[in-house]
């Protein structure tokens, strides 16, 4: 918890919690958009089984409230101050509920978790799957839809909620039985907290929540029936799906001795896009957190994607509908954390001057793959390594090592939305914590030949979901407002930009691209060889 700070009686502020999947953050914000209070309190992962990884509902709950009131309280602030509040959560983790008492089924399964990894693979080599593809296949002959295409190459992976959720109506009974008697709610964490904060008088969920669990279609915008037919998935459990500014209601009185009105729920990702202002089409938001997810603005239609991007909606406020395409990496602070466990540096702040502190990886390559890679490449199977270790490798080494592989797949998935979007790129912001490594940046900027900004503040999912709350309520009138609040603390200028001329990626790092992308192949399904 930060220190405390003086607030006024008359002051009115914005109220907005972010849900990840290492913390809980919750920020207090004044008109400026200064952070007026702040709590954090971490998320405990569960590892209960290998590849299984969850959350207790119960510690969740009490994390969100703590941090509540702590963040008020660090304010100065009184509860009844408070205009309004938004929620921006991970996305893709998921749970089940008793309709009638909230209490859920089982603990929550994150979207790292691996155990559909057996049936993702039997599906992708199904009878049933190479029918769709064929079809599929047809289709594009005759109609040359390029979403015909997609589906013709479409590749399930475990990060889809489809079958984490087959899995859970496979293995627990009592949920199996809930549905029966039309007494089992389904949802990702936002939905549940919703629940929870109106002592279960709605059931819903945000646009950009939906689509971002594999189970809805954008196109029509309305869960597939498709999908629910193909796997048995009972509709009746799904939240209805409703606007991301929508009239959430207020908090229940009983929870912070007032009622909050609600005013925004969307997820992460496309909350840290509206928290950087890429309200325009070709705006570019990376967020390096737990993963990397790096998002581009397509406008008003869905993108079609070959190569593994993911088209989903960014929000939908008022009649605006606001699509995005998205490639991630899931392995980012992960492999940065792993490598702290490892004792391999004490203070993460070091790592940059550690890289910075040898001119090379010594030819050490890191493939930052522990749960399987992502676009372009789509290999749940894949294993994190490293590879090239000499007697002469250091410490240092290692770190540089690990901080290229995080550029790596950054100019990997920007080559990918380049060729793919085809969409004029006009600016790209970053944010997360891992955006805070100055090496990481640099690298990023140099081998995208692109200028690379940070905002002061990398937290920008609380941003973004309270801007959206701000909005609904009238704490700020406009996005130009809004575009003014915002704060940079530094720009990355690709180095030895010509001027005028096009720009190359440094010499120096074609053969060691070569060298990563050599040790990439022979990660790859890694868990698949007997």
């Amino acid at each position: 918890m930060g220190t405390r700070r003086n607030g006024f009686n008359k002051e009115t502020f914005i109220l907005s919690v972010d849900v990840g999947t290492t913390s809980i953050r919750c920020h207090v914000y004044d008109k400026e958009a200064n952070i007026r209070g702040l709590c954090s309190t971490e998320v405990v992962l569960l590892y209960p089984e290998v590849g299984h990884v969850e959350m207790d509902p119960d510690e969740l709950w009490r994390g969100f409230i703590t941090v509540v009131k702590g963040a008020v309280q660090d304010a100065g602030a009184h509860m009844h101050q408070i205009e309004a509040l938004g929620i921006s959560t991970q996305r893709g983790t998921i749970t089940t509920w008793n309709r009638t008492t909230g209490v859920p089924f089982h603990n929550f399964i994150t979207w790292q978790d691996q155990r559909a990894a057996d049936l993702v693979k039997s599906w992708n080599r199904s009878c049933t799957m190479k029918m769709i593809h064929s079809v599929m296949k047809t289709l594009y002959f005759l109609s040359r839809q390029k979403r015909c295409l997609a589906a013709s190459l479409i590749v399930f992976s475990t990060q889809h909620v489809t079958f984490r959720l087959v899995w859970i109506l496979t293995h627990y009974k009592q949920v199996h039985q809930a549905v029966a008697e039309g007494n089992c709610c389904f949802g990702t964490i936002d939905s549940w907290l919703l629940f929870k904060l109106t002592k279960g008088l709605i059931h819903v969920t945000d646009y950009s929540n939906a689509s971002s669990t594999g189970i809805f279609d954008t196109y029509q915008m309305c869960w597939s029936g498709f999908f629910c037919s193909l796997f048995s998935l009972p509709i009746s459990i799904f939240p209805k799906v409703v606007n991301t500014d929508h009239d959430f209601g207020s908090t229940d009185p009983s929870i912070f001795g007032v009622s909050i009105p609600i005013k925004s729920v969307i997820a992460d990702q496309q909350a840290a896009m509206f928290g950087e202002c890429c309200f325009d089409v070709g705006d570019v938001k990376i967020t390096m957190g737990t993963g990397t997810f790096m998002d581009i603005n397509t406008g008003s239609k869905p993108h079609t994607s070959v190569a593994g991007l993911y088209p989903l909606v960014g929000w939908k406020i008022g009649s605006e509908l606001v699509y995005l395409a998205e490639g991630s990496s899931a392995d980012t602070g992960t492999a940065i954390k792993w490598a702290q466990e490892l004792e391999l540096f004490s203070d993460v702040q070091e790592t940059s001057a550690m890289a910075y502190s040898v001119s090379d990886s010594d030819g050490v390559c890191f493939v930052p793959s522990f749960s399987g890679l992502q676009a372009p490449l789509n290999d749940p199977k894949a294993c994190a390594s490293l590879m090239g270790l000499k007697p002469s490798t250091t410490k240092c080494h290692l770190i540089r090592a690990i901080l290229e592989s995080i550029a790596f797949r950054n100019k990997q998935l920007y080559d990918t939305m380049l060729r793919e979007t085809r969409i004029p790129i006009t600016r790209i912001r970053v944010d997360g914590g891992v955006s805070s490594n100055d090496f990481v940046m640099q690298l990023t900027a140099d081998l995208f030949g692109k200028k690379v900004t940070r905002p002061q503040h990398c937290e920008m999912s609380c941003l973004g979901a309270a801007f959206v709350a701000g909005l609904g309520t009238g704490f700020w009138r406009t996005r130009e407002e809004l575009k003014k609040l915002q704060s940079t603390d530094e720009v990355f200028v690709p180095q030895g930009l010509p001027k005028g001329g096009a720009y190359c990626p440094g010499r120096e790092y074609i053969p060691v691209i070569q060298s990563w992308e050599s040790a990439l192949r022979r990660s790859m399904n890694w868990y698949g060889k007997p």
